[in-house]
């Protein structure tokens, strides 16, 4: 029987399990213990993807919640804790010849055997393997072998994104320049686009679409998700529900606007004036610092008018995000209805109200449908929601 769970693949840890930096960006509270805690208690999340899990010490701290009886290892891979299942994923930065990067991609494996076997592999490959994201010194193709000499799965990551990414750098037009796209098992939109945007691309209409918080502290966790088809949270399953086997596949993706990413149009980084794709001086300060925006980018790139079906990209965003809903009136919607994922999608108008005043009540029914105002975001600042006010 194939039932529906909420997903977030794309999530960082902050500390390791003897508080040292894994991600140098990321939140000291964000440790695997909590991350694991946030998305089954608070969030209501099914399955995550901790995407520094190469790093030694977090694989301790997984073994350590096994020993506990914490956590357990599943048959179709991954690791149980209470209601979450946590898929074993790295983050990688390819920088070689080919690609003239760099390039982020995500790996996930089945098992703490297989990503053990990953790490000791990395270590000749990267100069710290205790940190996140870090450079990867050989080819991109044979990076894609090794995962899939391991039974894994490869994603490219946040493929648009002006940073670190595919498309976003502005040096390749097609994924064939870097990856054997026969490896390739998802594309990963990032912040900044959606289905609509990215199917622009006809190369992409092979794959996939997944959408993923990026998440650097506890709270981004399930900024984006995805809701999926299968049997269990487990790594066969999802890996099936990428490629669409025996009924399992994404059934809805859900993310910010597009235009709510920090990198959706085009601006001057110094004074955040919105100028021309590829203008060389600002106009308003004169600076060169020049961020092309995702959308300017998608459009060099589009080569095609024809849409590939898929499930439909529902526009939401964390509870935190609405103007008006404090701290202490996000944890009355958690004492009521038990996760933010019930909040967002299950709870009535009329039992929100019960909770919350009523302007409030309307603004998480209107994002439900996707029907919120937005002011659009660029060079490195996130859209806003418009107050209810």
């Amino acid at each position: 029987m194939l039932n529906s769970y909420f997903a977030d693949m794309h999530i960082h840890i902050g500390r390791d399990m003897y508080n040292k930096p894994v991600k140098i960006t990321g939140a000291k509270s964000l440790t695997l213990t909590n991350i694991l805690k946030e998305a089954s208690r608070n969030k209501g999340i099914h399955m995550v993807g901790v995407i520094d899990s190469h790093a030694p010490a977090v694989q301790e701290e997984i073994k350590q919640l096994i020993v506990d009886n914490k956590a357990e290892e599943l048959k179709d891979g991954g690791i149980r804790f209470e209601q979450v299942t946590l898929l074993l994923g790295s983050e990688i930065e390819v920088y070689d010849e080919f690609c003239k990067g760099p390039i982020h991609v995500l790996a996930f494996f089945p098992t703490l055997e297989k990503i053990g076997y990953f790490s000791e592999w990395l270590t000749t490959k990267m100069k710290n393997i205790t940190l996140s994201s870090q450079r990867y010194y050989g080819t991109a193709k044979e990076l894609q072998y090794k995962v899939k000499e391991l039974s894994g799965i490869f994603i490219p990551a946040h493929v648009f994104t002006p940073f670190k990414s595919m498309y976003g750098k502005g040096v390749h037009r097609s994924l064939t320049e870097v990856f054997d796209p026969d490896l390739i098992d998802g594309i990963e939109l990032g912040l900044s686009s959606d289905t609509q945007m990215a199917d622009q691309i006809k190369e992409l209409h092979d794959f996939t679409f997944v959408s993923n918080s990026d998440a650097h502290s506890l709270a981004k966790i399930a900024r984006e998700y995805q809701e999926v088809r299968m049997e269990e949270p487990s790594f066969k399953e999802f890996n099936w529900a990428l490629h669409n086997v025996h009924g399992r596949d994404i059934i809805q993706n859900f993310g910010m606007n597009p235009q709510l990413g920090k990198y959706h149009t085009t601006v001057c980084s110094n004074c955040l004036q919105q100028v021309a794709y590829k203008t060389e001086h600002c106009p308003n300060c004169g600076s060169k610092k020049i961020i092309n925006g995702v959308f300017d980018r998608i459009q060099e790139l589009a080569d095609t008018k024809t849409m590939r079906e898929r499930p439909p990209y529902l526009y939401q965003v964390p509870l935190e995000y609405l103007p008006s809903l404090g701290s202490k009136t996000f944890q009355k919607l958690l004492d009521r209805f038990k996760t933010e994922m019930n909040v967002i999608h299950y709870a009535s108008l009329e039992e929100l109200k019960e909770v919350v005043p009523e302007k409030l009540a309307i603004v998480i029914t209107e994002m439900r449908e996707g029907n919120l105002l937005i002011k659009a975001g660029g060079g490195g600042k996130y859209g806003s929601i418009a107050s209810t006010d």
